[in-house]
């Protein structure tokens, strides 16, 4: 395989949120255990193939631009702090109504930007919700125990009912990972679908929490059967483990996305969650998901980001394109 860089150029309108197409929301199937028994994962050749993503490929200048205004509109911006406040929460939605400064995005010809999501805990919702009246910007409530999800099964429904009665549009859920870990598929299946039965018309998110399942072939297996159980996304990471998004993990997620969406023809959202924070990062991210799953996925309709810091060196990074310098960090402040 070359190791030439090669320079990956976004699609027309790269930076523009891609939120008007008319997506089909993926119903679920029933478990086929046939199906979950046949992931095989070749771990070096998945690695090999990751490391790929960051030597090979490379944007520059106004392409680096249109890459970056495209990561912000797929951004969950977050923020899951045990010293989460309201005020700390208003001050996130009005980021996220203004993710860049006025005069950078007017230097690049933009009006206006937002963010893809805003994810808090449920206490919370209902002070983002009306922080955010009139942006259409969605909430997105963790939900079922974040992050250990180890709560009882019918609190774990109670609270989702309760997120999305608040005014949350979308469910970050997590898995009982001990289902993967003894190979029980039946309880996974059957949990992830009461779950999205609870969410209703919001959108269920299922972290996996992929540090915790031991192996990628786990990781594979567990995607698939969150999908047959109906997500909506499959998410990698609750950002609270010792090691969260990595590539390797993100390509074996990616292309069970692909198995399925080959297989059922419904297609599913990906996001990587925590650790991500610098711009260039991002960028591997997009590169990974344009190559692995295509242009129909680089939107914050099938793709997002979950960080917090993420956001400030984009920013910091548009602004020297910009002005040929780098910002000081007050110049940029973030939540």
């Amino acid at each position: 395989m070359t190791t030439t860089k090669a320079r990956t150029e976004p699609v027309a309108g790269d930076a523009q949120p891609a939120t008007t197409e008319t997506l089909e929301r993926n119903p679920g199937m029933p478990l086929d255990l046939g199906w979950v028994g046949r992931v095989h994962i070749n771990r070096s050749a998945i690695e090999r193939r990751a490391a790929t993503l960051p030597a090979r490929r490379t944007v520059k200048k106004e392409w680096q631009a249109a890459w970056l205004l495209r990561a912000i509109t797929c951004l969950d911006l977050t923020t899951l702090s045990g010293d989460d406040t309201p005020g700390n929460v208003r001050r996130l939605c009005a980021k996220a109504r203004q993710p860049v400064r006025p005069e950078i995005l007017q230097a690049l010809g933009f009006d206006s930007l937002h963010v893809g999501a805003v994810c808090v805990y449920h206490q919370f919702v209902e002070t983002a919700v009306e922080a955010l009246s009139g942006s259409d910007i969605p909430v997105a409530a963790v939900s079922t125990g974040f992050p250990a999800g180890l709560n009882p099964f019918e609190q774990k429904l109670q609270e989702i009912a309760a997120s999305v009665a608040a005014g949350a549009r979308e469910i970050d859920i997590v898995i009982s990972r001990h289902h993967v870990l003894t190979g029980n598929w039946q309880a996974l299946y059957d949990e992830v679908r009461a779950f999205r039965e609870a969410c209703g018309e919001a959108h269920l998110k299922t972290i996996l929490a992929t540090h915790e399942l031991a192996t990628l072939r786990n990781v594979g297996m567990a995607s698939l059967v969150c999908m047959m159980a109906g997500a909506d996304f499959i998410k990698t990471s609750t950002g609270k483990e010792p090691v969260n998004a990595t590539l390797p993990v993100g390509l074996v997620m990616v292309r069970a996305i692909r198995d399925y969406y080959e297989q059922t023809g419904y297609k599913v959202g990906f996001k990587p969650a925590g650790g991500i924070r610098a711009a260039k990062a991002s960028l591997d991210w997009l590169a990974l998901i344009k190559e692995e799953l295509g242009n129909e996925w680089l939107n914050n309709n099938l793709f997002r980001f979950g960080a917090s810091g993420l956001l400030s060196d984009i920013e910091r990074q548009l602004a020297h394109f910009v002005s040929g310098q780098y910002a000081a960090a007050y110049e940029n402040p973030m939540v």
